[in-house]
């Protein structure tokens, strides 16, 4: 049994480059959070920082004040968050270099994703950006610097010809610019400890990494977000980096926005097997290197796609992720678990284990997630191993992404809900935590609304029949057969109208209205329009009759 190293701080990640909330949502959310065992927030600004000066192009219209900014900071540290800003300086820079101002810039004159490293005005835009940023948040142990997904680095004017010549590598032009971020971080602002993603050094050899001297100036952040993550393989890329002279490591999860771009629903399962998977890793790597994790919410892929899960959204799967790192001693390793138990069963007496074999663990209803301890084989619970196994009633179950019984309680009196759907998009039970209509009335548009509308327009054998496109583009329709299909799509219409009003409201709660008015135009709109274009066709052609 794992007894698991302790996961240090746990920062909940906020994207604000899409669906940035109000602060009077945050007033609400932060007391969750912390109740949950968040201990830090990992704050991506983008755009929603109120950059002043020549930065101040990069603000959206409906930016943070600096006011507002100071009251985030304000209810974090009441509520014992420790507050972690996150700004890109290499790659994923479309939200400055999308401007004509910055767009010279670009790595690659048409792409507005990545920093030109050769341009001396790059190092300063970044320069500028994080003094503004540390300037507003004092007390800061650390900045994270981005440094991710740095694509088409190397593909400049000025950086591929020496490429080609073999004067630099991608390896070294990307060390190069990030030890130079991180270099200003730890001279201009004393005392605080840069951390970049690691996607971009994992590929760099030893020698090269440790020859740079960035692991004497940053902390790597490794990030994966599947649920069959594989433990041995990040194992391997956490020893790599200690012998690279990374003194600190932290890792990065998700608990929403990694399963597509457009992805509206929250699948519990996925992100809850991603964390046990990360609480593997975890058992091998040493205290003392260890600082944290970031449980990320992706809002968007980048700064130009699309919506997916909104935050409330998010929430009930953001707990269950945060209790099983608070829980994380309750973790079980099925490879040990099978191996402790077949020798102790050998030393209680019973029968020995065949060479190259395991004995397997009885609990009958494991694949349908049950509370294990009221699964166990009643052979075992009475056998010698009682009290050894008898902790084993609260457990994670990793690869059928079980949740144990004491975590799973904590959520559902948290979020005010009587049941988990830990392995589906729906629930029974919406709970009464901050946004919780929201996520009600998202879950019933997504699952319910475009299937309505198809089956009434593609199922109704008199709509296909005799009220198709082509008699809605020539406006005719025989009046005896309206009668079959009328008042079915007219009320159709009315329940949506209303549904949909109080999904408006909810979003405007807790979301500005540049936010809501996107969220519907992407989610609501496409199928919604059908059916309203529907019933005024049928208003315009009924008339003329």
């Amino acid at each position: 049994i794992c007894g698991g190293l302790p996961i240090g701080l746990k920062l909940v990640h906020l994207d604000l480059k899409g669906a940035p909330p109000k602060v009077s949502y945050l007033a609400e959310l932060f007391p969750l959070l912390t109740h949950l065992g968040a201990s830090g927030l990992l704050l991506e600004y983008e755009d929603m920082f109120p950059y002043e000066g020549k930065l101040q192009v990069l603000r959206r219209k409906d930016a943070y004040s600096p006011l507002e900014v100071k009251e985030i900071l304000h209810l974090a540290k009441s509520n014992g968050l420790e507050v972690i800003p996150l700004l890109q300086t290499f790659g994923h820079m479309e939200f400055v270099l999308k401007h004509g101002v910055f767009s010279h810039l670009r790595e690659v004159k048409a792409f507005p994703n990545a920093l030109n490293p050769y341009k001396e005005e790059s190092v300063e835009l970044v320069r500028e950006m994080i003094d503004q940023v540390m300037a507003t948040h004092s007390g800061l142990t650390w900045i994270h610097i981005g440094g991710d997904e740095v694509y088409f680095l190397g593909e400049g004017e000025q950086s591929k010809p020496l490429l080609m010549q073999g004067t630099i590598t991608i390896g070294r032009l990307f060390l190069s610019h990030m030890k130079a971020v991180a270099n200003h971080v730890v001279t201009a602002h004393p005392g605080v400890r840069p951390i970049m993603w690691d996607d971009m050094l994992r590929n760099i050899s030893e020698e090269s990494l440790a020859d740079s001297g960035i692991s004497q100036l940053v902390e790597p952040m490794i990030w994966d977000y599947v649920p069959d993550l594989d433990v041995q393989s990040k194992v391997l890329l956490t020893e790599k980096y200690q012998k690279c002279g990374f003194s600190k490591l932290w890792f990065a999860s998700a608990f929403k926005g990694a399963t597509g771009a457009s992805q509206s629903l929250t699948h519990i399962g996925h992100h809850l097997a991603n964390h046990v998977q990360w609480l593997k890793v975890a058992d091998s790597v040493h205290r003392e290197t260890l600082q944290g994790i970031a449980l990320t919410g992706w809002q968007r892929y980048d700064h130009f796609s699309v919506l997916c899960e909104l935050l409330p959204v998010g929430l009930p799967c953001l707990a269950v992720c945060l209790q099983t790192l608070v829980h994380e001693n309750l973790q079980i390793s099925f490879f040990k678990v099978e191996t402790c138990r077949a020798d102790l069963v050998h030393m209680a007496g019973g029968p020995p284990r065949p060479p190259g074999t395991t004995w397997v663990l009885q609990f009958p209803d494991l694949s349908a997630c049950g509370l294990l301890g009221e699964t166990l084989d009643p052979t075992f619970l009475h056998s010698p191993l009682q009290s050894i196994f008898y902790n084993l009633t609260s457990v994670i179950a990793a690869v059928t992404g079980c949740f144990s019984a004491k975590p799973e309680e904590t959520v559902k009196m948290s979020l005010g809900i009587s049941k988990l759907a830990i392995t589906t998009f729906q629930s029974e039970d919406f709970g009464n935590f901050p946004g919780s209509d929201l996520f009600d009335l998202v879950t019933h548009v997504t699952t319910c609304l475009k299937s309505s509308v198809n089956d009434l327009l593609e199922g109704n054998h008199y709509i296909t029949g005799w009220f198709s496109p082509y008699h809605r583009k020539h406006k005719f329709v025989h009046p005896i057969l309206v009668s079959n299909f009328e008042q079915e799509a007219r009320g159709l219409l009315s329940k949506w109208e209303l549904i949909i009003q109080k999904l408006q409201e909810a979003l405007e709660r807790i979301y500005y209205p540049d936010t809501a008015q996107e969220w519907l135009e992407e989610y609501v709109n496409p199928a919604f329009s059908r059916l309203k274009l529907f019933v005024q066709d049928l208003d315009e052609i009924t008339a003329r009759q």
